[in-house]
């Protein structure tokens, strides 16, 4: 858990930039002040996903999902689009992968400037780094590594309702990401990662957004979030803004630091050219792609930071 006196020096921060704000405005008429982050709702969107079960495709959960994001995104956004995405192995065709991405659109008017802001929402089929061999065919909850993204941005989605940004946003849940590299023979090892990403790119060719936000495990209790490699090599000026943003509302969640470079669902947009930031907890946490990996790991306060540099970013 985040520690009570960094969480209270956060929300002094905040309650000051929001003063500094409110003077601003009272000089300028045009002026709105940014809406809050609601991080409780947030946190309550997470645990709601893992209550479902794991998002395995082809699952029951994974359908009841579907229908609760499409539920609640339907009377927000001006668009949603479910686009059905399947992948057959080239090795063994008896392995088929079908599953859906979901596209919620904000402020279509605006054509010249559109953000892309995304994260993926199924969950990894075999717990294949767990602890304990015997769990290891289990599915992974996926409370942290696909639930805190998307809770994140369902509430994102909200905001975007009741005070609109300047700029269209496409909110994307990708599925499909985390079905690679399973156990078994060759064809399972030789899945890839990133499949609904992936597919997405190659049937929205003219899709080009200027800019876009990946969400990826950014629950965890302890989060921190340093400059994803892949994201600093081929998108560094995005990935400043986001830093700067998190320097300006004191998130500390932030690393300025380099990371990894990790295989995730912004790779096939940088290989179009397109800069789209990984925004990721590395190292990986102990309890990942294993059947630990749920709600308690998990803190509304840590969704709340996030939250807020999209926030400052955005409005």
């Amino acid at each position: 858990m985040l520690s009570t006196p960094r969480h209270r020096q956060n929300t002094k921060h905040q309650t000051l930039k929001t003063v500094a704000a409110l003077l601003v405005c009272a000089l300028v008429s045009s002026c709105t002040t940014p809406p809050e982050f609601n991080e409780a709702r947030a946190f309550a969107d997470l645990e709601r996903q893992v209550e479902f079960g794991a998002r395995v495709p082809g699952s029951e959960p994974h359908a009841e999902a579907l229908s609760f994001f499409v539920e609640t995104l339907e009377p927000l956004a001006e668009r949603v689009i479910e686009q059905p995405v399947t992948w057959t192995s080239p090795l063994d065709s008896s392995i088929v992968f079908e599953g859906v991405n979901v596209i919620a659109s904000f402020n279509l008017s605006n054509t010249s400037e559109r953000i892309m802001l995304a994260a993926h929402w199924d969950s990894r089929q075999v717990a294949d780094q767990d602890p304990d061999s015997t769990k290891r065919t289990l599915p992974v909850p996926g409370a942290n590594d696909g639930a805190s993204g998307v809770a994140v941005l369902l509430e994102m989605a909200r905001l975007f309702a009741d005070q609109p940004p300047e700029a269209g946003i496409d909110i994307v849940f990708f599925d499909l990401e985390d079905q690679g590299n399973l156990p078994g023979d060759s064809a399972m090892a030789s899945i890839p990662y990133a499949l609904g990403s992936e597919i997405f790119v190659r049937d929205t060719p003219n899709y080009r957004p200027s800019y876009g936000i990946l969400l990826d495990m950014v629950g965890d209790a302890n989060l921190r979030i340093p400059r994803e490699a892949n994201s600093e090599r081929y998108a560094k000026a995005v990935l400043d803004r986001v830093f700067e943003a998190a320097e300006a509302v004191g998130a500390d969640v932030f690393k300025d630091e380099l990371g990894q470079a990790i295989v995730d669902d912004h790779l096939p947009f940088l290989r179009k050219g397109i800069p789209v930031v990984d925004l990721i907890h590395t190292p990986f946490v102990p309890y990942w792609h294993t059947t630990e990996d749920t709600p308690d790991k998990c803190s509304p306060e840590s969704l709340g930071q996030v939250g807020e540099v999209l926030i400052e970013l955005l409005y």
